[in-house]
Formats: C-alpha cells, structure tokens, sequence
C-alpha cells in the first residue's frame, strides 16, 4: 500500500499514482473488448492509409505532383488518426469515476490512504496509456508518408508528441465530467459535447462571423496596381501607388476561434511553414493550413500588391509593398493552452468530488 497521506486532498506520491493506474490497466488488458478494439483500430487505420495511398498515387501521376505525395499521405493519415482519436479517446476515461461509483468499488479506494488526487490522476494516468496504445499502433501508417519523402522527421516528431498532449487534455475532460455526472452517459454525452465545442462549434461561429459580415469593415487601402496604357499584352507592367476603397475582413478579432481546434493546434505545430499553395509542385496540407491560420490572426494587410504581369497575369515580385511574414504569428500555443486549462479544470473538478466527506451528492449516487 502508498504511504500514509498527509497533505489531505492534493497529496500526491508515485506511488500511490502508479498503485491506481496499475489497477486500472489490469481491468483492461483483463477485458478483451480493449484488445478487439485496438486490433479494429489497427486494420481501420491501415486499411484507410492504404486506399488513401492508392488514391493519391492515382491523382498524382505527373512528375511534379509526385513530390506531394509523402506530404499528402501523412497529412492525410495524421489527420485520420486524430479524427479517430477524439471519438475514441472519450470512451476510455467519462466513465473512470462513475462507472467505478455505480460497482461499488470506488469507495474502497477512497477508504484506503490513497488521496482523492491520487485517484484521479491514477485514473487519468490509465486512461491516457490506453489512447496511447492507439497512437503507438497508427505510427507505422505515419511512418510510411515520412518515408514517402517531402515530410520532415522534426514534422512527424512534432505531429506525435502534439496529439499525445491533446489525447491527455481529452482523458482529463472525460476524467473530470465523470466524477460530477452520476451518469456514465450523461458523462460521455458531456465528454463529447466539450470535443465538439472546440473542434466543430467555434470554426462554425467563425465562419459564421465572416458570412454575416460581423467582421467585415470597409476602409481605404495603399495599393500597387497597373498603370492604364495601350498596350496591357506584353513587356514590363508599369506600376504605381493608388488608394482604393475596399472591404476588409478582420479575421485578427476572431482567429482565436479557430486556436483551440486540435488538427489546427497539430499543423500549425507541425507544418514546415515553407511554400504550400495548391499549384505548387510540392503541396504540404499541414503548411498550407499552418500558414492560413496564421495569415488569418495577422489579419488584413495595410497596403496590398496588385501590379501584375502583362505575359501570364501573375503579380510581380519586386513590388514596394511591404511583406508580412505569417511565421511570427503562431497560433498552436494559444490553442493548446486553453485545451491543457480544459484538462486541468477536469482533474480539480475530479479531486473536488472525491473529497472525503463529501457534504453533497447527486441524488441516487451510489457511496459504498
């Protein structure tokens, strides 16, 4: 048995951390629901890299669109393993507590010297180590794309330990709604609902705000556009500067919305940050949504490059405008911040509600 506890509620030990987590993950490497569940995992996730791999070789037959395909696969692959990891991840710890409550053994810890703290992040501790397993399982899928060429190693290290540190902030949501619901659905329905507040709710309200024009402004623009002439086919434009009244959206009010969203908080962490537009040779999904994100919290530019070239209508490149550079704008810390503040709120709601005595209960809760 751990130590006696001698800092009441929030005294914490190895010891008695690893004592509930080793209990924990006893249960479920007993169950084989938990093994079925993680060999299914194994095939979904090979079985979609490979029709993804197949698909994308198709797409890309010419040499150009060949050097996107390592970059694509494991954009493609990384963002698969993360979908699947917030529906899976929930499952594993929203009914850690009452499930344990509503069998009668979570008070046979709480009468041990173990401390309510020691309870819930043994639990937390479990729970993570379990979605783990699902992460260490998708690795040769990840794999695959890194060696496909085009990705960066410090990408795919970067990619795994971000979504690792999300797939703990889910555990210790989930860990902490279901030491406050009775429930063991109405604690995973929450679980859920928390997920979907940042990885669908706000980018909704987001594109919301720039449809309904709540961002939008109008206002007078530096511009470097074309000269008028006669003869607008051929030979160097001529270009000079212009004030145009234009409408603007300032997406630097409202980014944050977009800050919080897991696949944002991992491409915007993991991207490469080099040239990923859509008609470039060596198109990288993470970069180009790293990089729009972060041109999204700079939000609209001062003056603006509109001199184009007469030959193929591209803009020129040795314009006066200004350059922004996005990479000075990160935006994952922000949002990873606010899932670990999430985390954190379900492990002090969690050793609130095992504290002993506990002076209210939920109606129907089961005590020993």
């Amino acid at each position: 048995m751990p130590p006696p506890s001698t800092g009441g509620a929030w005294h914490v030990t190895w010891h008695g951390v690893r004592t509930v987590a080793a209990l924990e993950l006893r249960q479920r490497v007993r169950s084989t629901r938990w093994i079925v569940a993680l060999v299914v995992w194994f095939v979904v996730v090979g079985g979609l890299t490979l029709l993804n791999s197949g698909a994308i070789n198709a797409l890309s037959g010419s040499a150009g669109a060949s050097a996107s395909r390592g970059p694509l696969l494991f954009s493609s692959v990384l963002m698969l393993v993360l979908g699947l990891g917030l529906l899976v991840t929930p499952t594993l710890s929203s009914t850690s507590i009452n499930g344990d409550r509503n069998a009668g053994t979570l008070a046979t810890l709480q009468v041990t010297l173990l401390s309510p703290a020691e309870i819930v992040l043994g639990k937390l501790l479990a729970a993570w180590a379990a979605s783990l397993a699902f992460l260490v399982a998708s690795l040769p899928f990840l794999l695959v794309g890194v060696l496909m060429g085009g990705t960066p190693v410090l990408s795919f290290v970067v990619a795994v330990l971000l979504t690792a540190v999300l797939l703990a902030c889910v555990c210790a949501i989930g860990v902490g709604w279901s030491a406050v619901v009775a429930r063991t659905a109405g604690s995973t329905l929450l679980t859920f609902l928390t997920i979907a507040a940042t990885t669908l709710i706000a980018p909704l309200v987001f594109v919301l705000t720039l449809g309904t024009g709540m961002v939008s402004q109008t206002a007078e623009v530096r511009t470097w556009s074309n000269v008028p002439s006669d003869d607008m086919t051929s030979g160097a434009p001529e270009c000079a500067w212009e004030t145009r009244t234009t409408t603007q959206l300032h997406t630097e009010r409202t980014w944050w919305l977009l800050a919080a969203n897991p696949l944002v908080i991992v491409a915007d962490g993991a991207g490469s940050g080099r040239d990923a537009g859509w008609y470039t040779s060596t198109f990288d999904p993470l970069s180009g949504i790293r990089l729009g994100v972060r041109e999204l919290r700079a939000g609209p530019a001062a003056e603006e490059n509109q001199c184009h070239n007469y030959d193929d209508w591209t803009l020129v490149t040795d314009s006066p405008v200004a350059e922004r550079d996005p990479q000075k704008s990160p935006v994952w810390p922000w949002g990873l911040g606010v899932n670990l503040l999430l985390g954190a709120a379900g492990v002090v709601m969690a050793v609130r509600r095992l504290r002993v005595p506990q002076q209210t209960l939920a109606r129907g809760t089961r005590v020993a």
